[in-house]
């Protein structure tokens, strides 16, 4: 089971490439805060089926909760909502290119919060498959000498972005451990329900309170909607089942891949070639990659 948590990851990010580019698809319909909530209301019902088949599997009742656990799970869906939408607030002061850049420092982020917060041992071997994995995708993502400066203002607002979803991976994570359930399954499938509700009925009632022009598009396209709240729901069970076996930190490192995932639709799908500095973001991104997995070996 040691290299388990490797699998879950690997699909996690396959499934959130594909999630991404269904997000895309329905930003021009509802906008970019209506195609984001799409992954929280569409996803939480498919994220209480997946609970109720947890339950069964492992012949469980539902776990009993603490105020640590809502503590963590709480804030793992706040800063996630807040995440984003600095994510999306980047985005319109640079391109998506230099936000991808800055929001992949994450790992960093997660390294430092994880090791403080949930005492999760960090060794310098996986200290160094972070920052050459990280590296990577900084030079894959960002256009070295085509991009504007912009000012100091989009870089801290990227950076905060990734800061915010690095809380929220150790908040996510955090609540898992906090239900001291043995296995892995069911503290985490339990703790993924928990979040995609609180984030549902948070984002709901702002958009019911500000923007009820965009809800009610969103059910409108409950269709193409629902794949893409399924798509996200499942990746995320599979995020978390990472988080229940493995620490944030290498999780969210491996979860890296997802730039070589994007970088290969591209290449297949709409045959856009690979340059040379891509190339060699690519290469430091799976050295960081297999040195993390050869570090848990």
């Amino acid at each position: 089971m040691s290299f388990l948590w490797v699998a879950f990851t690997l699909v996690a990010a396959a499934g959130q490439t594909a999630r991404n580019a269904m997000q895309r698809e329905l930003t021009a319909s509802l906008g970019a805060v209506g195609a984001t909530h799409v992954r929280f209301l569409f996803g939480f019902p498919f994220a209480l089926l997946f609970l109720t088949v947890a339950t069964v599997a492992t012949q469980s009742s539902l776990p009993h909760t603490n105020a640590t656990f809502w503590l963590w799970v709480v804030s793992g869906a706040l800063t996630q909502i807040g995440g984003t939408a600095l994510m999306l607030l980047t985005m319109t002061e640079r391109s998506f290119v230099v936000t991808v850049a800055y929001l992949k420092t994450e790992p960093l982020f997660v390294a430092g919060l994880g090791l403080v917060f949930l005492h999760d041992p960090l060794t310098p071997s996986m200290v160094a498959a972070i920052v050459i994995a990280t590296a990577g995708v900084v030079l894959i993502s960002l256009r070295l000498g085509i991009e504007p400066a912009g000012g100091l203002r989009p870089a801290l607002l990227g950076l905060a972005s990734g800061g915010l979803f690095a809380i929220s991976a150790i908040g996510y994570r955090g609540g898992i451990l906090a239900l001291h359930l043995p296995g892995y399954l069911l503290p985490a499938t339990f703790t993924l329900a928990v979040g995609l509700v609180v984030q549902a009925a948070v984002l709901s009632a702002y958009l019911a309170a500000t923007k009820p022009a965009v809800l009610r598009a969103i059910f409108r396209l409950w269709r193409p909607s629902l794949f893409a709240g399924f798509m996200g729901a499942a990746a995320s069970e599979f995020w978390f089942l990472a988080f229940a076996l493995a620490t944030a930190a290498s999780v969210r490192t491996l979860g890296l891949i997802d730039v070589l995932f994007a970088q290969l639709v591209s290449h297949v799908l709409f045959k856009q070639k690979t340059t040379l500095r891509e190339a060699a973001g690519i290469a430091l991104l799976v050295a960081g990659a297999v040195l993390l997995v050869w570090v848990h070996r």
